[in-house]
């Protein structure tokens, strides 16, 4: 019988395949992203049974923490499976009080490649997103060029396997494609928050993956009476149902959902497994647009 990972399907990550339930380690740090986990063995027990349950797609990046998710990853799962792809983000950093800022000069960008490199202990990096930083919240146009180029000219040095994009608009996707091989875009998408739609049929035309972060709102989770009521009726939690619309709204759509509980882990693993009836599906198509509020 096939496991909620397998029925999610898979879809190409460059020139891999990876299952489209995938993990994001970003909750695995301490409170704000900043410091060590307060209890470091569970955060371990969760990326073992992350691998342990079929999951072949990890995000992180050294900047969480900083440099503690990467270091857990390493501890954890190293040496690693050979179908095991890690992507993760360079393009900023954190001060002593752990605020997020800009780190895109060409030299804080390598840095961040080799720091990547020796937290994760790696030989190569499988997938690097540039993350644009000119507005932290959200994408704001402004040329990307520089720092796209220099993570082409990591590529060329063998340190960078494939390159992708992350809060940026449809126009910096497209810049970023004339300077190199886009394999994913790494934007804000969820249920309630559907600003990508286009983008995301754009990139499923070109056959390029989308890889929604905060795909169940984030710090503050999505909360609908809609999604509420849809969940009860399926026997499901709220959060399984904004994951299986997520699975259903494209194929080129891997999802990074994350958190520092085995038992989550499992119930979001689970959502490849729900079935969302036609009807349903209309209900939960209509919440971005309509106007009850969506925290």
């Amino acid at each position: 019988m096939k496991t909620g990972i397998e029925k999610s399907g898979s879809y190409k990550l460059g020139s891999r395949s990876v299952r489209r339930l995938g993990y994001g380690a970003m909750q695995l740090a301490g409170p704000g992203v900043f410091g060590p986990p307060k209890d470091p063995k569970a955060a371990l027990a969760v990326l073992r049974e992350v691998v342990e349950s079929g999951v072949n797609h990890i995000d992180t990046a050294d900047f969480y923490g900083p440099h503690i998710t990467n270091q857990l990853i390493r501890e954890a799962l190293s040496p690693y499976r050979d179908d095991l792809l890690i992507g993760t983000k360079i393009g900023a950093r954190r001060d002593a009080d752990g605020a997020w800022l800009p780190a895109a000069s060409p030299q804080e960008l390598t840095q961040a490649v080799h720091d990547n490199l020796r937290n994760l202990g790696r030989d190569v990096l499988d997938v690097v997103n540039f993350r644009s930083m000119l507005n932290a919240h959200h994408p704001v146009e402004g040329s990307i060029e520089e720092a796209v180029s220099t993570l082409a000219e990591l590529q060329h040095q063998g340190l960078v396997r494939h390159i992708g994009v992350s809060n940026v608009t449809a126009a910096q996707v497209a810049q970023a494609r004339r300077i190199a091989e886009i394999v994913c875009v790494q934007n804000q998408f969820n249920l309630a928050h559907r600003a990508d739609d286009a983008l995301v049929d754009g990139l499923l035309r070109d056959g390029i993956a989308y890889v929604p972060f905060f795909p169940l709102g984030g710090f503050t989770r999505l909360q609908s009476d809609t999604l509420t009521g849809i969940a009860r009726q399926l026997g499901a939690s709220p959060m399984q149902v904004a994951l299986a619309w997520l699975l259903r709204r494209a194929p080129n759509i891997l999802l990074i959902p994350g958190t520092s509980s085995t038992i989550h882990l499992q119930e979001n693993l689970a959502a490849g497994e729900l079935v969302l009836p036609e009807d349903a599906l209309g209900v939960l198509d209509a919440v971005g647009q309509q106007s009850e509020p969506v925290h």
